[in-house]
């Protein structure tokens, strides 16, 4: 038997695996780890690997990284939000702004804003949604077209840098290092955010200064100081760690946002003591604990298709496939495949495609960027 058909053997059967494990157990975490697990037992079948627990081990920390960066990055959010930050913000912003375009798109940039730091649009939602929604649908727009407002900027939060997490794994998993990628995901993403605001705000007509302000929660007396420092900080770090990484220790971007919780921590005028703290943090987990779960089993996945020649044999059907009918189908695969593997879809379709625009000449950054920004249409489709 050949390579090539030992080796389409065992995708076909990781992927009857996970077909079978996502309609029997209605989760794309489990079901990733199952079809990885699978393709390691026809792969020692094969004699291709010799050890099922350390190929599973190891993808655990392919992705571990990316991981603890979400982790550290919605804690800070979350704790900066119970401060009463962000409220005090949006009233003080609604309450100045009379212009309802300058508004939705101080509204969009919010709800951009945690996501691009986090890497997931859900956190978006979780901390201004509500808000959001109360200032938009006062804004005039329908309840289908508020809707569709906080989904696609949840989707371009997720998608904006500095946390992109289909690019950081295509990157991951091409060996391309993740430094370069905010300008060029920032200018399509602009595009995106100036069309969504146009399209959804054009002809409604909005609600009294007074009315929106009744419709938003009560806002804490806070201090400028208070809301700007935790900021000003992490930009600082940012900025240092760019143009001051000889002159300093390297601190990687979930130590960053730590401090920068401890910080919000110390800007807090509410008291609140550590146990007020440990429910911020075990509430973070709970919200987190899916996305942290596919970032893992994408790792597992990712290591499971390196080991038994699988991602190969992938990356070669797609080089071999005439150009025009990749870009004719791309748009609508990467979506599909999204809503399928959830961030799997960068591993198992991104990273090839990445190898053949490379051998076309095409700069790979710049195509990972690309992949980036269709891969997250998918979050509105079954089953993820």
């Amino acid at each position: 038997m050949s390579t090539y058909v030992s080796t389409t053997i065992v995708l076909v059967a990781m992927v009857a695996a996970f077909v079978i494990s996502s309609l029997l157990l209605k989760s794309p975490d489990i079901s990733l780890a199952i079809a990885a697990t699978v393709a390691v037992c026809f792969g020692c079948g094969f004699g291709w690997t010799d050890s099922l627990p350390r190929v599973l081990v190891e993808g655990l920390f392919v992705n571990l990284d990316i991981a603890l960066l979400f982790i550290a990055a919605s804690i800070f959010v979350n704790i900066y939000s119970k401060t009463g930050a962000i409220d005090v913000v949006t009233r003080k912003i609604v309450s100045r702004v009379n212009n309802k375009w300058i508004l939705l798109a101080i509204m969009g940039v919010m709800m951009i804003i945690p996501g691009a730091l986090t890497g997931a649009g859900s956190i978006s939602i979780f901390v201004l949604g509500s808000m959001v929604t109360t200032v938009v649908s006062a804004m005039g727009l329908s309840k289908k077209k508020t809707a569709a407002f906080v989904f696609m900027f949840a989707i371009m939060s997720a998608a904006a840098p500095p946390v992109n997490l289909w690019a950081m794994m295509i990157a991951s998993g091409c060996d391309i290092p993740y430094v370069g990628f905010d300008v060029p995901l920032l200018a399509p993403l602009t595009v995106c955010a100036l069309f969504t605001i146009i399209f959804l705000g054009w002809g409604s007509k909005p609600k009294t200064k007074e009315e929106i302000l009744a419709q938003l929660p009560e806002a804490p007396k806070m201090s400028a100081w208070r809301i700007v420092t935790p900021l000003v900080v992490l930009i600082a770090l940012f900025l240092a760690s760019n143009y001051l990484a000889h002159a300093i220790p390297v601190l990687g971007l979930p130590l960053m946002f730590i401090i920068c919780a401890i910080v919000a921590a110390l800007c807090n005028p509410k008291k609140m003591g550590f146990k007020d703290y440990l429910k911020i943090i075990n509430d973070t987990f709970e919200q987190i604990f899916p996305l942290i779960a596919t970032v893992l089993s994408v790792g597992i996945l990712q290591n499971a298709m390196s080991a038994t020649g699988v991602k190969g044999l992938i990356g070669i059907t797609f080089i071999t496939m005439p150009v025009y009918l990749i870009y004719a189908t791309v748009l609508f695969i990467a979506p599909m495949l999204q809503g399928a593997l959830n961030y799997g879809s960068a591993v198992v379709f991104g990273a090839p495609l990445i190898f053949m625009f490379n051998s076309m000449g095409y700069d790979p950054k710049i195509a990972a960027i690309a992949l980036s920004l269709m891969f997250p249409i998918g979050d509105c489709l079954p089953p993820s």
